[in-house]
């Protein structure tokens, strides 16, 4: 027996903008029990499809059905703000209308699932970006849903949790759909794709593992070119004998008006390749004019056993020197960074007159309340115009529609790209990078490693993907786990 489709897009259509659809008559079903993934571009519309099933947005037309009734569970990629002055057991509760008498004995169940272990009091703001990307996980959990939604489950996770998820995923015996540009980790328990085409704003739905799929898609763009190709070849053929025949005139003429209708079918025949994602071209960060220390590091302090511990060390970065910082999620990582762009702490210091490019796991560097042109135009370097801003951005596929719009508004992959922009424009003398790669097309990973290798100021980087550190020339590595 046929397994039951547990969710279904009926030729649904929607938009944020009059006339700009982000779905335009999307159809596709998924079955019970399924491990899907929902691939697109950046700003395609992923995210919102997921809107779509939980019920928060209505389509403009067409029909979202959950059969029976079945119970959504979603796992967002960032933690809202609003949340982090909770503590975790307030947060937990946010998950029922009324909160259970065994609250605690299901957070601790949905702790465990997740392989997290936090004391209850603790409030969600203490938490380090991948204990977060944990507790979101969790949450999806606690209520044992019929279909759960993972939007970027892997950002700021280390391995060990990266490993653990997976598991767990493997195990799972109901529904899920899953957000990622984490290709590896995709393939591991994928078994069917939906790809959300930011081009014709329908789905298309694939059969097999992720990376089958992947080369199942290039193939078929190279067959639909190589029978566009053919069929061009003979419709330029049959349109210079057309202009033959026609200037002859009697019968040849007829013949003419024949193979003019037969050409105008071939051209009808010629099929809409679908065109790939785009990729961001290979951009430069250009360097303050600056030399000497540009950050020295005599101390750190890390989390061990959840205990704050001082650790001495003596670590100098200068230009062209690259740092990778590593460790496990709450060691203190993203602390250390944080202190250096607010200049808080004795331990590490900033040279004066240094320009920070700061790109921030959570965007805390961007205003989220002010327009995209806006957040693009402050922290300018000297000289830079407005042609050049909107030149940079472009680039990055922040176009003229996107300007005018608060960057709240924007995709988070879209934000991630934003950040990069301005890191271009502010031509900064040190580069803070805290898992820069959190949600970007896996197809611009390459140009931005590319772009960091080349960048002639000082680089600290963190990142738990590793085919993107594998890419990055590294000079110093400052293991916080081993201090």
């Amino acid at each position: 027996m046929a397994e039951e489709v547990i969710l279904r897009f009926d030729e649904v259509t929607f938009e944020y903008q009059h006339k700009k659809p982000v779905l335009d008559e999307a159809n596709f079903n998924v079955r019970t029990g399924a491990k899907i993934t929902l691939m697109g571009q950046n700003g395609a519309g992923k995210s919102t499809i997921f809107c779509l099933i939980r019920g928060e947005i209505k389509p403009k037309s067409g029909n979202v059905y959950i059969t029976n009734k079945a119970t959504i569970g979603a796992a967002l990629q960032m933690m809202a703000r609003e949340y982090f002055d909770l503590t975790v057991e307030q947060y937990f509760a946010k998950a029922f209308e009324m909160a259970p008498p065994n609250l605690k004995s299901r957070i601790s169940k949905a702790l465990e699932a997740v392989d997290f272990e936090i004391p209850f009091e603790k409030t969600v703001g203490e938490l380090s970006g991948g204990q977060q990307a944990r507790l979101l996980l969790a949450f999806s959990l606690i209520q044992n849903p019929d279909i759960l939604l993972l939007d970027e489950p892997t950002n700021n996770l280390d391995q060990a949790g990266i490993d653990h998820l997976i598991q767990f995923l493997i195990m799972y015996a109901k529904t899920i759909i899953v957000i990622s540009h984490d290709a590896d980790f995709l393939n591991s328990f994928t078994e069917g794709v939906l790809y959300l085409d930011v081009f014709t704003k329908k789905v298309e739905t694939y059969v097999g593992d992720y990376y089958s799929v992947v080369e199942e898609i290039k193939n078929r763009i190279e067959r639909e070119q190589m029978k566009n190709a053919r069929l061009e070849k003979q419709i330029k053929d049959r349109k210079e004998k057309v202009n033959f025949f026609a200037n002859k005139g009697g019968k040849m003429r007829k013949l003419a008006s024949k193979m003019k209708e037969e050409t105008e079918e071939m051209e009808e025949n010629k099929v809409e390749v679908r065109r790939e994602d785009k990729t961001i071209r290979d951009f430069t960060i250009p360097t303050q004019d600056i030399v000497g220390n540009i950050v020295t590091i005599k101390s750190v302090k890390i989390i061990k056993d959840r205990k704050p511990i001082i650790k001495k060390i003596d670590k100098i970065l200068r230009q062209r020197t690259h740092m990778l910082i590593s460790g496990p999620n709450g060691i203190g990582k993203s602390t250390l960074l944080r202190s250096l762009v607010n200049n808080i702490g004795d331990g590490a210091q900033i040279m004066n007159g240094v320009r920070v490019g700061y790109y921030s796991q959570d965007f805390a560097a961007l205003d989220f309340d002010i327009t995209v042109f806006d957040c693009l135009k402050s922290n300018v370097a000297d000289g830079v115009d407005t042609q050049q801003i909107r030149s940079v951005a472009a680039s990055f596929f922040i176009t003229g529609e996107l300007m005018g719009l608060k960057v709240s508004q924007l995709s988070e992959g879209q934000k991630g790209l934003l950040s990069f922009a301005k890191l271009v424009l502010m031509r900064p003398g040190l580069l803070l990078l805290d898992e820069p790669t959190n949600h970007i097309n896996f197809r611009h990973i390459p140009v931005i490693a590319r772009a960091i290798n080349e960048y002639n100021g000082a680089v600290i980087l963190i990142s738990h993907m590793q085919d993107f550190v594998k890419e990055i020339k590294i000079d110093e590595h400052l293991d916080l786990d081993t201090l």
